[in-house]
């Protein structure tokens, strides 16, 4: 028999998507641990140890970014959101409420396994800072403060080179308008989406060459490096 690769909460109040979930990640080799309402997910993440939590925005007794801001508050395992396709402000809510990513329904069963196997991997032992980073031909020195794209280094602003980073470091993961900005501007800055689209134009410009499309939009929420 097969060892789990981990335990994972599935909160949703719908049998049929519950029933989905659970088939998908068994067959991925995981654990599942079902809830139907917001109290069951709340009431499992207190008592049972999990190592990942996926669960639907629209609950029967409450709201799914409410259950994923109060497993946040104490618990630092991946949590990933299940929302229906144009309900674009709630994802930016669930994001800013410390959920990981999101998943729209329908969702394929390779791209929620996928997503899932990004944040585990994001959330393991953390360790430290290496000085250099290596993402297909693209090395970031941290030290040095340098990128180079096929050995050959790429001039970037000390701006660019932040926002750079702070993709790399968090590959696979969807991070939001706010967050860049936040993190590569400061908090003052968490609403000037005109600023940040303005430097990704430029960024893109500088390390996306050949047809590669390593920075990925998703419309109205904010960008994905994928490696």
């Amino acid at each position: 028999m097969t060892a789990s690769r981990g335990r994972v909460l599935v909160c949703d109040d719908e049998s049929q998507i519950l029933r989905a979930l659970r088939v998908v990640l068994r067959e991925a080799d995981y654990e599942v641990v079902p809830a139907s309402t917001a109290a069951d997910a709340l009431d499992v993440a207190a008592v049972q140890r999990l190592d990942a939590a996926i669960i639907d925005i629209v609950l029967p007794d409450g709201d799914g970014v409410e259950v994923a801001r109060q497993i946040r508050d104490w618990s630092p395992i991946p949590i990933l959101v299940l929302s229906a396709i144009g309900e674009e402000d709630e994802k930016v809510r669930a994001l800013q409420a410390g959920a990981d990513d999101y998943v729209t329904k329908p969702f394929g069963p390779k791209e929620l396994v996928a997503r899932l196997e990004a944040a585990l991997r994001r959330a393991g032992p953390a360790g430290e800072e290496l000085p250099i980073i290596d993402v297909g031909d693209l090395e970031l020195d941290i030290a040095a403060h340098v990128v180079r794209r096929g050995g050959v280094e790429v001039h970037l602003t000390p701006t660019e080179f932040d926002l750079l980073k702070a993709l790399v470091v968090n590959r696979g993961r969807l991070m939001t308008h706010a967050a860049l900005l936040k993190e590569v501007w400061g908090p003052a800055y968490a609403d000037d989406v005109a600023t940040l689209r303005t430097h990704m134009a430029n960024l893109r410009r500088k390390v996306e060459h050949g047809g590669s499309h390593r920075i990925h939009t998703e419309p109205g929420v904010g960008y994905r490096f994928v490696g």
